[in-house]
């Protein structure tokens, strides 16, 4: 296997996204020797640090942890200005390692994959894109990222709304004039949050439409200075070790021994530390009964419960905004910085919808199921996305007997370990749902994971002068029942959330990330390497 030419349309390998996935997974199979080409919508690098540049928009991970760290040099050969930076920095950053491993010539931009069919005659796949483009490769791989497919049309009389309509994941480069304008946002999770406080300065007057009240935990953010650049530099081996083998794959852990053989002032001080830590600390760190225990999640959820109250003071705000029907760290936990404090105000006002919900959009705004309406000039949709399958479903991806990738997933979502689909042989996926890689993970952490899994099973082919590969039913099976023993005992499969796929109609409920953490998926997926791949057909 040697590299194509440039006007090649056949290639070893093709790579959906050009994000933290899809740019380390092309490099890995450049270096080794595959012919491989990227593709990717977008017209420059970075995945959903390219399409989400909406106001406000960070990491919640470390700086120094999302990071790349197969490379002490290309991990010590940038500096981060704070410990959680904003989109552009991050995809300056994103820039910087395309060019440093030169990986702009292996892809393709500005093109959209429509459709992959695979050929059983020959073991190959046909991959055609929105222009008519067809193209041929050996290994299909997704890394087209679990957010990747926003929920863009959500409300009847979208269309008609005479102002300006802006999805949070579609922001457009330009910037958006906010000054003197009336602007709704409808959606308070994770993004939303960190637009509301963001813009909540800014414009003449905010409307915040509120459906599902959510916990928050703190953002501390210091700059660095060269001193504190130096110091996480110094760590990069500490943290190559140290983070593919924790619970979430961030640098902190669990602590020994279980929460309630822990006095309750033991357990008060942890949460204090945690929460004073200024990150996701308190729902990674705390306790793993957060995830199991109901008495645990209850202290937990209401020790954050009592720090929103601190800070939010009016009962109405609290009621609004605080949650008591779900536990903390079941939902996705936002950062924020000043969130609560936007609802003081003058210029912001709290619209609740859960009991008076948003029947449409009309010309002038927003209206309730009541009647009112909220007259904007500006509406902004924070609205999420289909996660984990949406960004595979969305592409007519067709297996062994034209069976259909988006027909399987409506029925039943199920991969082997995340990282192939029985019935669609020499397909692989990352960000992919029965994955830590799904939700619950530093992404950073996981992708590179995945991806040099997916490597060296492609090595490993090659060597054995195979071509190709399959999960069998059995190891997917096996590997379903596994996650849902797991993600059943949790309390998260019992609250409706995007987690859970509840966010999208009619989407199977299933738990779209293997919640049985990081180290031991690892494990998993080394344990099957070791074993040469078995349980997967291979000829």
């Amino acid at each position: 296997m040697s590299p194509a030419n440039p006007s090649s349309k056949s290639f070893d390998t093709i790579v959906i996204g050009a994000g933290v996935a899809g740019l380390y997974q092309v490099y890995q199979l450049r270096e080794q020797g595959f012919s491989v080409r990227g593709f990717d919508a977008a017209s420059g690098v970075g995945g959903t640090w390219y399409w989400n540049r909406y106001p406000g928009a960070k990491f919640d991970s470390e700086c120094y942890i999302y990071q790349y760290l197969f490379s002490e040099e290309l991990y010590k050969g940038w500096r981060w200005s704070e410990r959680f930076p904003g989109q552009p920095e991050i995809e300056r950053w994103m820039n910087y390692v395309a060019d440093k491993l030169d990986l702009r010539k292996e892809f393709q931009f500005e093109t959209t994959i429509a459709s992959a069919h695979y050929d059983e005659a020959r073991g190959r796949w046909t991959v055609a894109t929105t222009a008519g483009e067809t193209f041929d490769c050996q290994f299909l791989i997704s890394c087209s990222g679990m957010l990747s497919a926003p929920l863009t049309k959500v409300f009847e009389g979208q269309e008609s709304f005479k102002g300006q309509l802006i999805h949070t994941a579609r922001w457009p480069k330009t910037p958006v004039d906010f000054a003197g304008k009336r602007v709704g946002v409808v959606g308070n999770g994770a993004t939303g949050i960190q637009v509301i406080q963001t813009i909540a300065d800014k414009v003449g007057h905010l409307k915040v439409f509120v459906r599902t009240p959510q916990y928050i935990s703190p953002m501390e953010n210091p700059k660095y200075d060269d001193a504190g650049v130096a110091a996480y530099h110094a760590r990069f081996e500490e943290l190559r070790d140290t983070l593919p083998r924790t619970f979430s794959g961030f640098e902190f852990d669990f602590p020994a021994g279980d929460w309630k053989s822990k006095s309750k002032a033991e357990r008060r001080k942890l949460m204090e530390d945690n929460w004073a830590w200024g990150s996701l600390k308190l729902w990674l760190a705390t306790c793993p009964e957060l995830f199991m225990d109901e008495e645990a999640s209850e202290e937990v959820s209401e020790f954050v419960r009592e720090k929103m109250r601190e800070r939010l003071k009016d009962p109405a705000l609290c009621e609004a905004l605080i949650p008591t029907d779900y536990g903390f760290g079941t939902h996705r936990v936002p950062l924020e910085k000043g969130y609560l404090e936007v609802y003081h105000r003058p210029n912001v006002q709290l619209v609740p919808v859960k009991k008076n919900p948003i029947a449409r959009v009309v010309p002038e705004g927003v209206q309730l199921a009541d009647g009112t309406v909220h007259e904007l000039d500006i509406l902004i949709l924070a609205t999420g996305f289909d996660a984990g399958s949406g960004a595979l479903t969305r592409i007519d991806i067709r297996g062994r007997g034209g069976r259909s990738l988006k027909d399987d997933w409506a029925r039943d979502i199920r991969t082997t370990y995340g990282l192939q689909v029985h019935g669609y042989p020499n397909l692989f996926t990352t960000g992919a749902p029965l994955a830590p890689s799904a939700a619950l993970c530093n992404m950073t952490t996981c992708l590179q994971q995945q991806t040099e899994w997916i490597t060296d099973c492609l090595k490993h082919l090659r060597a054995s002068g195979k071509t190709v590969i399959e999960a069998t039913r059995e190891l997917e099976d096996a590997w379903v029942a596994h996650h849902d023993e797991i993600a059943n005992a949790t309390l998260v499969t019992k609250t409706d959330s995007w987690y859970m796929g509840s966010n999208v109609d009619g989407k199977p409920r299933r738990l779209l990330s293997y919640i049985g953490g990081v180290g031991t998926y690892r494990q998993k997926c080394e344990e099957l390497a070791a074993s040469g791949y078995a349980g997967f057909a291979q000829h």
